[in-house]
């Protein structure tokens, strides 16, 4: 299924914030993969937009980022 301009775009502030706060705690991609047990390409895949990650997904991202998942998604109060 294809998405519309509207979800990329949404898809890639996602991805920019993960990318943002995971830069602040001075993380590489592989190094949060491996905490996270995932996959470095997987990782890069959601911060660069190019997939629709879970709930549960970004709550273990948070979680291992010392932030709220709200900080992720853009528009929100708790967005950095």
């Amino acid at each position: 299924m294809e998405r519309t301009p509207e979800e990329q775009s949404e898809l890639n502030s996602l991805g920019d914030n993960i990318r943002k706060i995971r830069l602040e705690n001075h993380l590489t991609q592989a190094e949060l993969a491996a905490e996270l047990d995932i996959e470095k390409p997987n990782l890069s895949r959601i911060e660069n937009g190019k997939t629709n990650p879970t709930f549960l997904t970004l709550k273990k991202i948070a979680r291992k980022l010392y932030v709220h998942v709200c900080a992720f998604i853009p528009g929100t109060k708790n967005e950095k």
